[in-house]
Parts: structure tokens; sequence; C-alpha cells
């Protein structure tokens, strides 16, 4: 939708600018000489043709339908041909030709085969208009008109008219599927960029934080570990210290997710099982109340042996954050399933699937941009993390979800070449 409004309007612009043009061609005409077709029909035609564009204008500024704006104005425009064909006598007026504008701006601002939709509307009002004034059933607009008297001649008029228009459709409606094309391309690369940007913002503040804040979180949590540990505090003393030690490692994997997003350090690399840390960060998961009984966890990582060769503190990163964004979604427990493989190719996969409430196409467009969440208080950070790892391996994740029926992360990981071992 995006796409079609700015062509609505240079379509309103474009057919005042044609009506204009055959105005001042007929007054120029008018001037220059005496013997011309009527003029006054023509004019109200004229008329006629910036009344409709004054009101497909206001529809545009009051409207948000403009597809279904566009094909009407397609439409009328060929009807206001149609008659202005009549009036000018058919064939015999050559006026015909000015069918081809309003097939040209179907391909151009329509997409599928509104083109090819406005060339049949065309041919079918032109042929059956000039056959019916040719075999006497639709009467000339003025008698002293003048009249094919060749059938053979009205007929191949008719074929090269009609192979025009659909050449036309054929030619405007690739050019146009191409242009499309080319701006989605343009708004995908704007979109990347935006992304880039922010990375870049991150890393700002990411310093920042981690300067102001980091130093001091500890200090303060390493002394109520120390107070916890003396005074051995319990009711509601117990509650708050321990409020207080959950909240300091909260702003702390904030922290931490900061500077993996932009500011990663150097990483070791080393042959480890994928199996072993989805297995612990489960573990982690189920300690830390995140993962609780309402989330039944099935997958055919549990028995895995595979060694791939990487980083394990980025896969482990990976699993966590894809494994809570999963039980996030699903606060009032369903199913998590996670699949581990080695393929296709010299590759590791990985499928992580949930039945929680999903995401809206909008949000799907969004979910790895920095600082966006599709989850209320996420902080839309762990998944712009994943997508840097990603990219980090030369991998490939995708996402699928439809809201209220789960959401399903697929991402490749290219094998490492193992230092000294043949590949």
């Amino acid at each position: 939708m995006k796409t079609v409004k700015p062509n609505t309007l240079n379509l309103i612009v474009f057919r005042l600018i044609v009506v204009t043009t055959l105005l001042a061609g007929a007054v120029i005409i008018q001037l220059s000489t005496a013997v011309f077709l009527p003029l006054g029909p023509f004019y109200a035609l004229v008329l006629g043709s910036y009344a409709v564009c004054l009101v497909f204008l206001m529809l545009y500024l009051w409207d948000s339908h403009e597809k279904m704006q566009a094909g009407a104005q397609i439409i009328v425009d060929v009807l206001i041909i149609s008659v202005l064909v009549y009036i000018t006598g058919g064939i015999g007026g050559h006026l015909y030709v000015l069918y081809i504008f309003p097939i040209i701006a179907a391909g151009l601002v329509l997409p599928g085969r509104a083109a090819y939709l406005t060339a049949s509307l065309a041919a079918i009002l032109f042929g059956f208009m000039t056959d019916g004034m040719f075999y006497g059933l639709i009467p000339y607009y003025k008698a002293d008109q003048p009249r094919e008297t060749s059938a053979g001649l009205v007929l191949y008029t008719i074929f090269l008219a009609w192979a025009l228009f659909f050449a036309i459709a054929y030619l405007f409606a690739r050019f146009g599927r191409n242009a499309r094309r080319s701006r989605e391309a343009l708004e995908q690369i704007q979109h990347e960029l935006q992304i880039k940007e922010r990375l870049a913002e991150a890393g700002q503040m990411s310093a920042l934080i981690a300067h102001e804040i980091r130093n001091p979180l500890a200090a303060i949590s390493g002394a109520v570990q120390v107070l916890q540990a003396e005074l051995k505090p319990a009711g509601e003393a117990a509650e708050l210290m321990g409020i207080v030690l959950r909240e300091s490692r909260r702003v702390s994997q904030t922290i931490d997710q900061f500077l993996n997003l932009a500011s990663p350090g150097p990483q070791e690399f080393a042959l480890f099982r994928p199996e072993e840390i989805i297995r612990e960060t489960l573990t982690l998961l189920r300690m830390s109340g995140d993962l609780d009984d309402k989330v039944v966890v099935e997958g055919d990582f549990a028995n895995g042996t595979s060694e791939f060769y990487g980083s394990s503190a980025q896969f482990k990163q990976v699993v966590w954050n894809l494994l809570r964004n999963a039980l996030t979604s699903m606060p009032e427990g369903g199913v998590l399933r996670v699949d581990c493989s080695r393929g296709p190719g010299p590759a590791l996969s990985l499928r992580i699937v949930d039945t929680g409430r999903g995401m809206t196409p909008q949000e799907q467009e969004r979910i790895f941009e920095p600082f966006f969440s599709a989850s209320p208080g996420g902080r839309g950070l762990g998944l712009a993390v994943v997508r840097r790892i990603v990219e980090d391996y030369r991998g490939t994740i995708g996402v699928q979800s439809e809201p209220g029926r789960g959401t399903e992360f697929r991402l490749t990981l290219p094998d490492r070449a193992v230092p000294g071992k043949d590949r």
C-alpha cells in the first residue's frame, strides 16, 4: 500500500496534463481554422474530466483505499476516451490511440494483470463501437462525419489497435513489475541501513552504560551478598535483599546485551557439542524460574552427539536469547520444541518453535531491530544480538509466525574451518 498512494496522485496529475494538452490543442486548431469537429461536446468532455480529477483528488486526500481509487480512475478514463472517440467519428477521428494512456497508467500504478484488463476493456469498447457504427447498429454522432466503406479496412484497423493495446500492456506491465521490485529492494536496503545506524547508536550507549553503571552495580551486588551471608535476614528483609540481587543481575544482563550487540570482544573457537549447550541452557532457565512445568519441552536435541567448530559462548547466547524469547511469548504455558541437526551441507541447523502468542507481519519485519520488542517489557536486544552473531558466521536466520499460533525460528550456521584438519 505504501507504493500505491504516490502513484495514485501522479495518475491525477497525469490526467490533468493530458486533458489540458488536448484542450490547448483544440483551442489552437479552432483559432487557426473554421473547419473542425464539433467543439461543444469536446469542451463539455474536458470540463467533465476536470471535475473527475477534482473528485478523485478529494478521495485521495480523505480516503485510504488507494488501489480501489486507482482502478476506478483508470476505468473512468477508458470510458471518457470511448466517448471522445465516438464523438470524433470512431476510426475516422484517429483518437483511439488515447486508449494507450490508461493502459500505461494501469501497468505502472497497479500490480498484477491490471494493464491487460485495461487493454481488454479498451479493446472491447473500441471494437464494439467501431463495428456498431460501421454496420449501422450505433448511429454516428453527426450525420456528416466521414465513414469507412471497406469492411476489410475496418477489421484491419481494429486488429491493429488491439495489437497496439496489448503490446503496450505487456511492456508496461513488465516495466511496472520490475519497478516495484526495485522499489521493494531499495526499501529493504534502507531498512538495513536503519538497523546499522541503530547498532552504531547501541555501541555509543553501551560504552557509556558500561562505564557509568557496571562497576557501581557490581559493588552494590557484592555488598548485599556479604550482608546477606553475615546477617542471614528473614521475612521481608530477606525478600528485599533478594529483589536487589535479582534486579542487579537483570541490569547486568542488559549491559552485557549492549556490549555483545555493539562491540563484541574476541571469541575463542573450539569444537563443542551444540546439544550439550542446549541442555545446559534449559537447565539454567529452569533454575531461574523462566522455564516451569507449564511448558512442555520437545525436540531431537536430547541425544545428539555432533561436534561443531565455533564459539561456544556465542552459540550459548543465540540459544539463550531464542529460548527466552519463546518462553516470554508463552506466559500461560505451551509447547517448546528445539531441534538441532547437521545440514544442509557442512552446517549446523537450529529450529526453535513455540506455541505462544505469535507475531503480526509488521512485528516480524522489525523483530531483529535493536530496541524493538514484540513482548511487553522487552528491551529489544536479544534478537538483535542473535542476528549479529548469525551474520558474523555468514549464516541465515528466518522467522515464521502467526498471531495466536506461535512462532518458529530457523537458523543455519556454516562450519568454520578447523585448524590443522582437512575439511
